[in-house]
């Protein structure tokens, strides 16, 4: 796949959704951190019925400390993983309040150390609450760089190294939040819906279904 068709590809994403967003509820990069570390394998759904009743209570990290790790349970216990992500939330509270003032810090090194954080999470929070170009690799994203061949990787950091080296710059804060709904509503794990795509006729991908 060459620079000119890549560039098609995100101009008609862009045109049909100028302003891309998680569809995790979030009114802070506080609560944007605590609902990506519960997104681990659970989906956005899940995860926003447990933050839209946990946030009115708790959104600062003093306010999910004075829950107690069993208070936080409580509310996050439909999502799966949830103890362990509780204590990572109650660890990652515990070190905001410690070295960053309560606050979320926006560079890389500092995400990765909070519990409960990895690449990917760190990813999402510099790139939607910082606007930082970091690529957070998810499945669909996997899936639809490899599938389409706009960025194809044995894994998904060489997926997230090709991304930012070969997505054209004036699209690379918004370029996550387009791969990862594409991937989620149209070019879908068992069957992508190709007759239906707006980018079926630059996709690189061999067997398209005619849906």
């Amino acid at each position: 796949m060459n620079k000119q068709k890549r560039t098609e590809i995100f101009n008609r994403l862009r045109d049909q959704n100028p302003n891309p967003t998680t569809e995790l509820n979030y009114s802070s990069s506080f609560e944007l951190l605590i609902a990506v570390i519960l997104s681990a394998q659970a989906t956005d759904v899940g995860v926003n019925k447990a933050t839209d009743k946990l946030y009115p209570v708790a959104n600062t990290p003093q306010a999910i400390l004075d829950l107690g790790l069993e208070g936080l349970k409580s509310y996050v216990k439909t999502i799966g993983l949830y103890n362990a992500k509780a204590e990572n939330i109650i660890k990652t509270c515990e070190m905001l309040l410690t070295l960053h003032n309560g606050e979320v810090p926006d560079n890389r090194e500092a995400l990765e150390a909070l519990p409960g954080v990895g690449r990917k999470t760190a990813n999402v929070v510099l790139n939607t609450a910082f606007g930082q170009p970091a690529m957070a690799v998810d499945t669909h994203i996997f899936r639809v760089s490899n599938r389409t061949g706009i960025a194809p990787g044995k894994n998904v950091l060489e997926v997230e190294k090709r991304l930012l080296r070969l997505v054209p710059k004036e699209f690379l804060v918004d370029a996550h939040h387009w791969l990862i709904l594409h991937g989620r509503y149209v070019c879908k794990a068992r069957k992508p819906q190709c007759g239906s795509c707006i980018i079926e006729d630059l996709c690189e991908f061999k067997q398209k279904t005619s849906d």
